[in-house]
């Protein structure tokens, strides 16, 4: 059984891991999109519309994909002055409740955000501004994507402590 659900949680960190990666070369396209725009503004007087409204959307998946990969990576946030403190026991009950919090969490808001985007899909959404984006669905469906790595990441984590699974790197 262990070794079967070692392969589940595995498969599941690739995916979540995947997307963390993704996040960072986001970030990485953010950076030079700002660039680019700052100097073509200060050195040519021109600027897009566009290019505005794309460093904008571009935080969207740095910041939902991102959250699945810190809790991946154990960056996410607790009291680790009161954490530390607990027997072993205390502190793997601890992370399962956690998350089994972070899956609920993670299926409610995918549930309640998906309507949204196939609201904005049926509409046609895109940005109000002249020269804009179109297709505005695409960027608000981030939102049940981010959700759904964090619901998956979260049934990885409760996994990897409820069955006292070797900590990531370690398997």
């Amino acid at each position: 059984m262990k070794p079967a659900v070692l392969r589940l949680v595995l498969a599941l960190e690739a995916v979540v891991k995947v997307f963390g990666i993704l996040a960072a070369w986001v970030c990485v396209a953010l950076v030079l999109l700002v660039a680019g725009d700052v100097f073509a503004r200060y050195l040519f007087r021109t600027g897009a519309v566009w290019a505005q409204e794309l460093q904008w959307h571009l935080i969207s998946p740095i910041a939902l994909f991102g959250m699945s990969y810190a809790l991946l990576s154990g960056e996410q946030v607790r009291v680790d002055v009161l954490y530390e403190r607990f027997p072993p026991m205390v502190q793997r009950l601890t992370e399962v409740i956690g998350g089994l919090l972070i899956v609920a969490l993670g299926v409610l808001l995918v549930k309640l955000s998906l309507p949204w985007v196939e609201m904005s899909y049926m509409r046609g959404e895109s940005s109000p501004n002249p020269g804009g984006l179109p297709h505005r669905f695409a960027l608000k469906a981030l939102i049940p994507l981010g959700f759904g790595l964090l619901a998956l990441q979260g049934l990885a984590h409760v996994l990897r402590h409820a069955f006292a699974l070797p900590p990531r790197g370690k398997a």
